[in-house]
């Protein structure tokens, strides 16, 4: 039975490695100022993302998203919905462009009426984010459309969109990391809240020892080691994570 066990957590090592442990995790919103309208249907295309560390044009990181029309009329007082998720190097988000199609349309009276919209926004919309990204830490980038200023009323009595987007980030989470010695003892990782003993994520070493347990929201922890056969397992108490930021355990020795 515990050379099962041994097994499977090996396997699980693996699966848990998988993935670059200096990456951070980009989530990307949309939500909406209140406007004097039923409807507001924007036609989102495409979101992508812009890394500091790539040029104007290698840098742009598309998100897997569903394409449609958002009633963003819907979106108002404190509600959201997610566009979609990246996994990104950490370092710095300088830019967020999003592409529109041309299905975008105002209610008003109820009538629908076609928002006419500038082909350069259909191609790209360009906001400037400049936010810094931690490894192992989850990020929420809220698009704020202002309804209100975005739809423009023509002399001809037709309507045009003219996005006015703000962009708001934060970090949702921390982030646990250190290294364990020797590497060979290869612990699975259990992060469990002090408060309730529930296990709230668990990780895995790499081959030198290092592990990164991403996406922990803040609190009080204890950070458990079950080793594989032939050493002891151990645990580190009181072990704070703060918003926004990674706590080192630095290193941690298995007897």
């Amino acid at each position: 039975m515990k050379r099962l066990v041994y097994l499977f957590l090996v396997a699980a090592w693996a699966t848990g490695c998988s993935s670059d442990n200096s990456n951070a995790k980009l989530e990307v919103r949309l939500t909406d100022a209140p406007g004097d309208y039923e409807e507001v249907n924007i036609d989102i295309q495409e979101v992508e993302v812009h890394t500091a560390a790539g040029d104007q044009d290698s840098g742009w990181k598309t998100l897997d998203i569903k394409p449609g029309v958002y009633n963003i009329l819907k979106l108002t007082n404190g509600l959201d919905t997610l566009l979609g998720t990246l996994e990104l190097p950490a370092g710095r988000v300088s830019q967020v462009r999003l592409v529109l199609g041309d299905n975008n349309s105002v209610k008003i009276d109820g009538e629908t009426k076609l928002l006419e919209t500038p082909s350069a926004q259909q191609s790209g919309l360009k906001l400037n984010v400049q936010a810094d990204l931690i490894e192992g830490v989850t990020y929420r980038l809220t698009l704020d459309f202002d309804a209100a200023r975005s739809i423009v009323t023509k002399g001809n009595g037709g309507y045009s969109l003219k996005p006015v987007i703000r962009t708001l980030s934060e970090a949702t989470s921390g982030a646990i990391k250190g290294v364990v010695n020797p590497a060979a003892s290869t612990p699975a990782i259990y992060v469990v809240r002090t408060t309730v003993g529930d296990t709230i994520a668990t990780a895995y070493t790499d081959a030198t020892g290092r592990f990164l347990v991403r996406a922990v929201e803040p609190g009080s922890y204890t950070v458990k080691f079950s080793p594989k056969t032939g050493y002891e397992a151990t645990e580190r108490t009181g072990v704070t994570v703060s918003l926004g930021a990674v706590t080192d355990l630095g290193t941690i020795n298995i007897p």
